[in-house]
């Protein structure tokens, strides 16, 4: 088996979809694994899934547009192991409403969105990136999308270019900036932010026609939560390959 024992990990929204698969991969490395979760309950059934394959993760109380839950983690993670060493800003929503374009999409959608998909992943990285500096070894992977994509946006040929979501895709490119802006600060440092795509992937957000799986889904971030020293930062990727801005 393919090992990064001794490692640390953070997921955020890990008990279901994507984020608990990224949970199960790094756990098959033999990463610790945090799942935060904003329901403790949740994440008791999701350790107990885990668990019955041999897997061992701990669930935290982890909402990431609650600053006192993102604090107490990172003091726990700190108080228990003193370094962390990799971060999955996993956590989303998309609560667009299908039809609405820019012109017609509401403040507080708009709002509620950009709190939870970009300010939390914000509040993540400035709660995370100091205690891996202590360290100097970091690795951090912003779940992001194609949707995201300055270029996907303008390109009238896209595959996408029937979908509005425009909270969602505000959200998608801020958190892009993000990457690049924090991949800037950090770049003498072995900590690496990458954003990852996992596609359109079957799960509760995208439905049960999606093509890929979960599995599928998740080799992209786990490959990036993994990677070695001198590996890219400040890109985005999907399928392990660079995606425009």
């Amino acid at each position: 088996m393919e090992t990064d024992g001794g490692k640390i990990a953070l997921v955020s929204g890990g008990n279901r979809g994507i984020g608990l698969e990224i949970c199960r991969q790094l756990s098959r490395k033999g990463v610790s694994v945090f799942m935060g979760v904003r329901r403790i309950e949740a994440g008791i059934r999701a350790q107990n899934e885990l668990a019955a394959q041999g897997l061992e993760v701990q669930p935290i109380h982890l909402d990431v547009n609650d600053s006192a839950t993102i604090i107490s983690t990172v003091a726990r993670i700190q108080k228990e192991y003193n370094k962390l060493d990799i971060l999955v800003n996993n956590a989303g929503i998309d609560i667009d409403r299908r039809k609405d374009t820019a012109l017609q999409v509401d403040e507080i959608t708009l709002r509620q969105t950009l709190e939870t998909n970009f300010f939390g992943p914000l509040r993540l990285c400035q709660a995370c990136i100091p205690l891996m500096q202590k360290n100097d070894y970091g690795r951090i992977v912003n779940i992001s999308s194609s949707l995201g994509s300055l270029s996907d946006m303008t390109d009238p040929e896209s595959i996408f270019a029937g979908v509005h979501a425009p909270a969602y895709r505000l959200s998608k490119a801020a958190l892009n900036a993000l990457t690049a802006l924090f991949a800037k600060e950090l770049r003498e440092t072995d900590i690496l932010i990458n954003s990852a795509c996992p596609g359109w992937v079957r799960t509760d957000l995208g439905g049960p026609n999606a093509p890929r799986s979960v599995e599928e889904g998740a080799d992209t971030p786990v490959w990036l939560a993994t990677l070695p020293r001198g590996g890219p930062s400040g890109g985005f990727f999907n399928s392990r390959r660079p995606l425009f801005w």
